[in-house]
């Protein structure tokens, strides 16, 4: 009779404490609870607009502590004022090494450490794309300098100290314009096909010492950046106007890629809920590189 009540009391407390921890899942990945960064440190380029203010705040959000890491010296103090006592702004042009280097030991001087990079920073390049015979071959240069060796530069830095921890989430953004040819000047496609390859070559290193790199390809999404490429397109149009131009390119009914999204994206790969994850591109596009549809003739237009 003991050892029956006492198989009954053990089978009670593995399932109440299964219960329990289903309960701690549901409300951390449901409730909407903000630690999933929570003492994380978190260093992102280009973040004082567009994508990079985004997941700035939304790390923010979730209890990260934040350096704002942007060569404009206006915008970039104005992010980190708004969001708080949890970011601080450093001068960084990615060009330049030193700067980059500069930011992440920022990053350790303030708070001891650093959890998280995210290589953010880009450009996009002439607007109107060239034909290969009339590209410039300088301005061909610029892109790669800021899209890829200002990336490596990052890398590089955030691997110098999350080595002796042996631990760290190392973030890039890509873009779909790096999955399907044709959706971006040469220099802006090349660059951004070049940085899933170059996570999964990293990938081979650093996932030796407990380090994870992945990368993100959002589609267009109206940031001041894509308005303004755009908008060198149709003059005439309002802001409004041209947002809606952007947000038309989707697929998905019923939805329209956000910079919330990209930040979202951001924030799982940083966070322990992606511990087993690294080597991949996260592709936030609404499915518009999974497919592309057969356009048939009508029958009155096969006679």
């Amino acid at each position: 009779m003991l050892r029956t009540l006492a198989r009954v009391f053990k089978r009670a407390t593995l399932a109440n404490d299964l219960l329990q921890k289903r309960s701690r899942f549901y409300a951390t990945t449901v409730g909407g609870r903000s630690d999933r960064l929570e003492g994380k440190v978190a260093l992102i380029t280009g973040s004082a607009s567009g994508l990079g203010k985004a997941t700035a705040h939304e790390f923010v959000q979730h209890g990260a502590q934040v350096i704002i890491a942007d060569n404009d010296t206006k915008l970039g103090p104005q992010v980190a004022k708004e969001l708080g006592p949890s970011a601080h702004y450093t001068e960084c042009d990615v060009t330049v090494e030193a700067q980059v280097a500069d930011a992440v030991n920022v990053a350790v001087a303030h708070y001891g450490k650093l959890d998280i990079m995210y290589n953010n920073a880009g450009i996009p390049g002439p607007s109107i794309p060239p034909s290969i015979v009339d590209l410039d071959l300088d301005e061909f240069d610029r892109v790669m300098r800021i899209n890829i060796r200002g990336m490596i530069a990052g890398i590089k830095h955030a691997a110098r100290v999350m080595i002796p921890v042996g631990s760290g989430s190392i973030l890039c953004t890509s873009s779909i314009s790096g999955v399907l040819g044709g959706l971006g000047p040469h220099p802006y496609t090349i660059s951004k096909f070049t940085i899933p390859g170059v996570v999964k070559s990293l990938a081979s290193e650093l996932c030796k010492v407990g380090i994870r790199i992945n990368c993100i390809s959002p589609a267009p999404i109206p940031t001041p950046m894509v308005l303004a490429q755009i908008g060198k397109f149709y003059p005439g149009l309002t802001q409004e106007q041209i947002v809606g131009i952007v947000n038309g390119f989707g697929e998905l009914k019923g939805a329209k890629c956000e910079d919330i999204d990209v930040a979202k994206a951001a924030l799982y790969l940083a966070s322990d809920e992606a511990k087993f994850i690294s080597g991949q591109n996260l592709i936030v596009d609404g499915g518009f590189t999974s497919f592309k549809n057969l356009t048939f003739p009508s029958p009155d237009q096969t006679a």
